[in-house]
């Protein structure tokens, strides 16, 4: 997935979110398969278990099972047809969490070869924040940052100035049940 490209800037923006909210000493939970920033994570001290390509829109077993105490999800969500389902099931108290934005001059991601890397959803900021507060999440803090590709045109402009990523920090609403464990 990153062989022409390693996302630096949004890694050191994701790390430093993830610093501010999460004690190393806190276990995680990171939805997806092993990963670039799975490692960084680990590498910074994290626990990490990651879910294993499982459909997360149909088995929810990782996370239902799963000890730890902060679920993350990065860019993962956008590529399920019903977030709202796994992040119900979630059973970790606090969720740390970013998505693609949806950018008004460039049409949905779609690989042509990978269908596990397809966006289904691209949100706007508001619709993420429902989909949590919905599914029984508080959000706690939030953060937009751009992604200029370093590239000449229109939409690498546009790029350079509209925030591309949406991430937020958020803890389980204590007023929400959470489903029993099947």
């Amino acid at each position: 997935m990153y062989e022409n490209t390693y996302p630096n800037k949004r890694f050191q923006y994701t790390l430093a979110f993830l610093q501010k909210h999460i004690a190393p000493e806190e276990t995680i939970l990171d939805l997806g398969v092993e990963n670039p920033f799975s490692k960084i994570m680990a590498e910074q001290g994290y626990t990490v278990e990651n879910t294993k390509g499982e459909d997360l829109d149909v088995d929810f077993t990782a996370v239902q099972k799963s000890p730890a105490k902060v679920a993350t999800a990065f860019e993962i969500f956008e590529h399920l047809l019903a977030p709202f389902n796994v992040l119900r099931e979630i059973k970790a108290d606090k969720l740390v969490a970013s998505i693609p934005l949806k950018l008004w001059f460039t049409p949905a991601y779609r690989s042509k070869t990978d269908i596990w890397d397809r966006h289904y959803h691209e949100f706007e900021a508001w619709q993420f924040d429902w989909l949590l507060e919905k599914s029984g999440w508080e959000i706690k803090d939030r953060k937009k940052f751009t992604n200029p590709v370093g590239k000449i045109g229109v939409r690498p402009l546009l790029r350079s100035f509209t925030p591309r990523y949406y991430m937020v920090y958020a803890v389980r609403n204590s007023k929400t049940q959470i489903p029993n464990s099947k």
